[in-house]
């Protein structure tokens, strides 16, 4: 997601974390630690593009300095760091620490907290359903929620896209003082629409682009409706389970499987940092509630951006973006970026961001997973490592976004 206030599940004002170690980093090697970089010798199948580069010990040289100078820069206790496509080899490396109070090592096999890539998980729900014939996307959201504001025309697709108009319930004053106060509340779809409907609308439908998780809680609304399930139920047996996923999961409450990493905040009621890592989710919901893991977010970059799960007409409506802010090559879709050409999502909640995209002309894959959220000299840690790795491998296609006011941020 994006922020409280500005961004929770996706940007505040930086507060100096104690500076951890963020030495060697730690290699992965499936089933535990393993050399301190792996370098995967490219198979015999030709790459899709010969612009990417072979990710050969010399890259990941580069790769292993650029990461540990955004990881000193901006404070970040520990991040995992995944590239790879075809014929060009992998890299992953994880680097610093999991957890601050014991100083066990980050380790690329950590469950982690996602945020806003919940978003792709909820959209895809939705689209799956318009695939079954079971809604349009130019319904109006008030066919099947009651009370909206411009509820009789504002689109299922302007939801998914950004461009509702409505209110981001995260920005609510009353919301972050609830949330803050007391982070393990669990919070109903309806209670967080009650903090953006008390709010005019912010634009005529359609008329601009605004990141807002208010758009999310009203899609996972719908989606139960159409489908008769829980959200978390249908998410997690109909797009999870269909895309083989292992150990992703959209909770119900503040649990966390094990082996996780604990993720660092400063939204919180004074500003000073805590760890997060055991606050209930349920305030991002069908916005930014999801857990995952490298392993299935390295999978899930290719089947979302690739449409696997959907007809290739739905796949093609959901890759079709309108600029999103004021960055060039910047867009939205439905429940999706394209940011100078590399489709996924970024996340971010109290304690956790993560970064999951796919390149389709290298049919490569970039995935960033952090335990904080805090910001430096405003920009999104997970944005920072997307930038500096892009710059490396594909300059010609590099990963800028501005911060997107998606989660609580004071």
């Amino acid at each position: 997601m994006g922020g409280v206030r500005a961004r929770w599940c996706g940007v505040a004002a930086a507060v100096a974390l104690v500076v951890v170690p963020f030495g060697a980093g730690v290699g992965y090697a499936g089933e535990g630690a393993g050399p301190a970089v792996v370098v995967v010798a490219p198979s015999p199948s030709p790459s899709a593009s010969d612009e990417f580069p072979q990710l050969t010990p010399a890259v990941a040289a580069r790769l292993d300095e650029a990461v540990r100078k955004v990881q000193a820069e901006a404070k970040i206790p520990g991040v995992i760091v995944s590239l790879s496509a075809p014929g060009k080899g992998e890299y992953v490396r994880a680097f610093g620490v999991a957890d601050k109070a014991t100083g066990a090592p980050m380790t690329p096999d950590l469950n982690m907290r996602i945020g806003s890539e919940t978003k792709t998980f909820t959209v895809t729900a939705l689209l799956q359903l318009v695939d079954q014939g079971k809604a349009k996307l130019d319904d109006p959201i008030g066919k099947y929620v009651a009370g909206v504001p411009n509820g009789d025309r504002i689109t299922l697709r302007e939801l998914a896209a950004m461009r509702s108009g409505l209110f981001n319930y995260s920005a609510d004053e009353g919301f972050f003082k609830a949330l803050t106060s007391d982070p393990q509340r669990a919070f109903t779809p309806q209670e967080l629409l009650a903090y953006s409907f008390k709010h005019p609308v912010q634009f005529e439908p359609n008329a601009e682009f605004e990141y807002c998780n208010t758009n999310l809680i009203l899609l996972g609304l719908v989606v139960e409706k159409l489908s008769g399930q829980p959200l978390a139920s249908y998410v997690n047996e109909h797009v999870v389970k269909a895309a083989g996923l292992r150990h992703t999961v959209f909770p119900t409450g503040a649990e966390f499987p094990n082996p996780h990493a604990h993720g660092y905040t400063n939204q919180t009621a004074d500003g000073k940092t805590e760890d997060a890592t055991d606050w209930n989710p349920s305030w991002g919901w069908a916005a930014g509630a999801m857990i995952s893991d490298l392993p299935d977010l390295r999978s899930w970059a290719k089947t979302l951006a690739t449409g696997t799960l959907l007809t290739p007409a739905t796949q093609a409506q959901r890759l079709k973006v309108t600029p999103a802010g004021d960055l060039p090559d910047t867009g939205y879709g439905l429940g999706i970026f394209n940011v100078d050409g590399w489709i996924g999502h970024n996340g971010s909640l109290p304690g956790y961001q993560s970064l999951t995209i796919y390149l389709p002309e290298a049919r490569a894959t970039l995935v960033v997973l952090l335990n904080t959220d805090i910001s430096h000299e405003g920009s999104e840690p997970s944005t920072l490592f997307g930038e500096a790795v892009t710059e490396i491998v594909t300059p010609e296609h590099v990963y800028r976004l501005a911060p997107q006011a998606a989660a609580p941020r004071h």
